[in-house]
């Protein structure tokens, strides 16, 4: 019982109810922002295009 409770302590609850509401509050980019975000291949997609473009590394739009 105590290894439960001391392992209860380290772990971050969550107010689920809260957390719903934040999410129907959001608009649509918002939403498809957070969707990017916890998507780990499209966040590190345009974190690799973002360090191209940093670098110089750019395609003119014209040559697509």
């Amino acid at each position: 019982m105590a290894f439960a409770l001391k392992r209860m302590e380290s772990v971050e609850l969550i107010n689920l109810e809260r957390l719903a509401y934040i999410l129907k509050s959001l608009t649509s980019p918002e939403i498809e922002t957070l969707e990017i975000l916890v998507d780990e291949d499209a966040y590190q997609t345009i974190s690799h295009s973002l360090k191209e473009a940093d670098a110089g590394e750019r395609i003119p739009i014209d040559e697509w």
